[in-house]
């Protein structure tokens, strides 16, 4: 097999630009290009025109540039252009070219001057051009004029650093001839990222603009600001010749007329003009790609290796396959059943770190917030009291009681019960929407089957509400069951005899006072004229609340007893990101310094109600309505003969030992309720019927249809799998043994017959350096004879060494003995160009 020449180099990398582009990423590679730096007005655009030899750049005034250009030439027999964005459409009209470039930059940047680091990718194909890829940037200004952004600088600024930065990046700076080259905004940034000058190439414009009397000779000998590439010089069109409509091969030929009769130039006329630069560009970038092929080559199978899983499935796909919709239907559905169960029972993969979710939300709901939802809706001490009074007296009718009536109990008891049904039902709604968040949470990955994941999350959704009906009947059915047999001889009941004995105060009492419920950090919401709010670690105890500087709890703030105190919800401020609730004395006392009341913060409403929950285990209730308490109360609910007041402390005590033995009991069976009749069964639903109910609900194919995205994602996956895959055989077929790439010879009828015999005068020793700029010219001629610019002194850089007579054994020299050595050149010279 022979060996591929450097030629196929440049067109790898625009392969492999536009399967990243297309794709949009650049897959973490920083591929071998040259970006054109320089400012406004500099003749940036000017260069890249006469590279093509058309007009197909937006003119004006200000700045044009707005969106990086990735210009990609390509050496072919017609001439057209493409663009990324417009696939498949040829542009055989360069002013059609012009218009799409200025609506796609304002498509993006809109027309009022902005910018945009997204780039526009067009490749040009035409006879006259050599393969080359360049990135035509913003041209770099200082003040912004029009709507820009006050920022443009330091906006142009940012996006020339994210190319040029790079190691791969060449950097073309382009500086006009009429300004001090110390000023040059293009060597100044290029200096910051190269300051050594090894990856700058310098290109001095408007030449014919300077001033009579002066010359950039001292420019282009590498004596003012030296670079290890050098500079070259170009006349571009001026604006007149540009609103002139002044043929672009007119312009080339004055550029040379130009070098050739300038008195400064004449001697290094071969070296200078858009023709050279470009033939130039060509070898350097030619030789560029060469030396970071083998970083390249490790970047793309490292790349390979991490697509290759991803693509394993995707190698034989076919769409309309029954056998693969029915693998992936099965996939699914099993997949999605152990989701929803991890999801539910916990598991060691995959943890969300963030918030809580699926099981560990309803376990929090089933042991905070209804424990909580509870104890709000049973205890209004004063309310109760009130009723078991009049339930006496309504009793008794007529006459005074000698005794506490077992109906004034039993009418209170069954009221308090029935006040039940809210919270747990309300328990149940929150559960639901739990599931229903986890259902959709699961479904997520059968994204790439929108229709599969539609019809999943109806059928489970559907039997949850199914479900629902029969939870809430049967926690019903447990509220009605507790009201229909009072049992007042169970263990836990404190019987007549006790409650006779007992008052509320021991009722009240804490069964183990030191016990510490919770600890965690809360924010003392205080005014800023008081000190302001701080965070401080809370310590919850039987007895009390405590709350230190920090967590090791060596440095006590404060100590506040529970005795009296209560909770209140309070409302988030208007620019408050945090949830407050407030504790209070029921006495009026103040809580804590001067204040009666004191407000404490968290992040999250569930960190409110789980804080709720824990001041429940402590004895702290929340604050019940007053509204109907406000108004005034009829005499006899409170003047109460001494009889009467024993009765109600009777019956209170013993609704109270009553009412516990139902809340226990309640807290333990809905939450078992819930968890058989709704989430069992929805796992089991899950597992056995799902995939029936789907097989049953419609086409398969219909189902199975993938999404757009999906279809895309695939499309370019393999797209990207298949270009590193390209490009890696590219690679490998490329010999790097030489000090240059072998490319197949070219028949030796195409010589120049303008080829020098030897060189001119004597050269006594090893043949001469190159010139930093370019090594020796790339079409030598009898016009090269004046002598080359002297190097900097030291020894000459590694990259670019002189090769005298290195030529493989197997392929005969066709160099006269005696001429100079020079890097064969990677154009075929019997190929008509306009550059000739």
């Amino acid at each position: 097999m022979g060996n591929r020449g450097m030629e196929d180099l440049i067109p790898l990398i625009n392969k492999l630009q536009d399967a990243f582009s297309s794709i949009g990423q650049s897959c973490n590679l920083d591929l071998p290009q040259i970006a054109v730096v320089g400012g406004q007005s500099a003749g940036k655009s000017s260069v890249l025109e006469n590279f093509v030899g058309r007009d197909f750049l937006p003119r004006g005034s200000g700045i044009v540039t707005r969106r990086p250009l990735i210009l990609q030439l390509i050496n072919n027999k017609a001439e057209y252009a493409e663009f990324l964005h417009c696939k498949g459409k040829k542009f055989v009209d360069f002013d059609e070219v012009r218009a799409e470039i200025e609506a796609e930059t304002d498509r993006i940047t809109g027309s009022n001057k902005g910018i945009s680091p997204i780039p526009i990718n067009l490749r040009v194909y035409s006879p006259h051009v050599l393969n080359l890829t360049l990135i035509d940037l913003p041209g770099m200004t200082k003040v912004a004029v029009g709507d820009q952004p006050q920022d443009i600088e330091h906006q142009i600024r940012d996006m020339l650093l994210q190319f040029i930065t790079k190691e791969s990046c060449l950097i073309l700076a382009v500086t006009p001839a009429n300004t001090d080259l110390a000023n040059s905004d293009a060597l100044k940034i290029a200096k910051e990222v190269d300051p050594q000058g090894l990856r700058t190439i310098g290109v001095i414009t408007k030449l014919d603009l300077m001033d009579e009397g002066t010359d950039a000779k001292d420019i282009f000998e590498n004596k003012l600001l030296p670079l290890r590439r050098g500079y070259i010089g170009v006349v571009n069109r001026s604006q007149k010749d540009i609103d002139g409509r002044k043929d672009i091969r007119a312009a080339l030929a004055a550029e040379r007329k130009f070098f050739l009769s300038h008195p400064a130039y004449r001697h290094m006329a071969e070296r200078m003009g858009t023709p050279h630069l470009q033939k130039a560009l060509n070898q350097q970038l030619t030789n560029h790609i060469r030396d970071t092929l083998p970083g390249l080559r490790s970047k793309l199978q490292s790349q390979l290796l991490s697509l290759e899983k991803e693509v394993e499935e995707y190698k034989n796909f076919r769409p309309d396959d029954p056998t693969r919709k029915t693998k992936a239907l099965l996939q699914m559905v099993q997949q999605f059943g152990v989701d929803f169960e991890k999801c539910i029972e916990g598991s060691g993969d995959q943890v969300d770190t963030n918030e809580l979710s699926g099981g560990a939300k309803i376990n929090r709901l089933f042991h905070e917030r209804f424990p909580f939802e509870l104890v709000k809706i049973v205890f209004d001490e004063k309310e109760l009291r009130r009723e078991i009074s009049h339930a006496i007296k309504n009793v008794h009718g007529v006459r005074t009681g000698l005794f506490t009536p077992d109906l004034a109990f039993e009418a209170i008891v069954k009221k308090q019960i029935v006040k039940l049904k809210t919270p747990c039902l309300k328990c149940i709604d929150l559960v639901i929407q739990e599931l229903i968040n986890t259902v959709r949470q699961c479904t997520n990955k059968l994204n790439s089957y929108p229709r599969l994941r539609e019809e999943t999350e109806r059928i489970v959704t559907t039997h949850v509400r199914e479900r629902e009906g029969k939870a809430k009947d049967q926690v019903l059915l447990l509220i009605d069951i507790e009201l229909s047999y009072i049992n007042t001889n169970h263990e836990d009941f404190i019987g007549f005899a006790n409650a006779q004995q007992r008052n509320t105060a021991a009722n009240k009492k804490r069964a183990i006072p030191n016990q510490v419920i919770r600890k965690g950090w809360l924010t003392i919401n205080i005014s800023i004229m008081k000190g302001g709010s701080k965070e401080y670690w809370f310590v919850l105890t039987a007895e009390s609340l405590s709350w230190y500087k920090n967590e090791e709890e060596k440095e006590k703030k404060y100590m506040l007893p529970l005795d009296n105190l209560k909770l209140r919800d309070v409302e988030k401020g208007f620019m408050s990101t945090k949830h407050i609730f407030a504790i209070f004395n029921t006495e009026q006392r103040n809580v804590y310094k001067d204040l009666r009341q004191i407000e404490l913060a968290c992040d999250t409403q569930d960190d409110v109600d789980s804080w709720k929950a824990s001041f429940l285990r402590a004895g702290v209730y929340p604050e019940k309505d007053q509204e109907e308490n406000e108004e005034p109360c009829p005499a006899d609910t409170f003047s109460m003969d001494p009889q009467l007041e024993r009765q109600v402390e009777t019956i209170r005590n013993l609704v109270d030992s009553y009412i516990s033995i139902i809340n226990k009991s309640i807290r333990d069976l809905v939450p078992k309720t819930i968890m058989h009749l709704m989430i069992n069964s929805a796992k089991d639903f899950i597992h056995s019927e799902l995939l029936a109910y789907l097989y049953s609900s419609g086409d398969q194919n219909i189902l199975m249809e993938e999404s757009a995205d999906q279809a895309q994602r695939r499309d370019e996956m393999l797209r990207m799998y298949h270009a590193l895959k390209e490009a890696l055989v590219i690679i490998g077929d490329i010999r790097l043994t030489g000090p240059t790439a072998q490319r197949r010879p070219t028949p030796t009828s195409s010589q120049p017959p303008s080829r020098p015999p030897a060189v001119r005068g004597p050269t006594p020793g090893p043949p001469l350096n190159p010139s930093p700029a370019f090594g020796a010219p790339l079409n030598p001629s009898p016009a090269f004879g004046a002598p080359p610019i002297p190097s900097r002194p030291g020894p000459a850089p590694p990259q670019i060494p002189s090769r005298p007579a290195r030529v493989p054994p197997n392929i005969p020299s066709r160099r006269p003995p005696g001429a100079p050595s020079h890097r064969p050149t990677i154009i075929r010279p019997a190929e008509p160009s306009l550059l000739d």
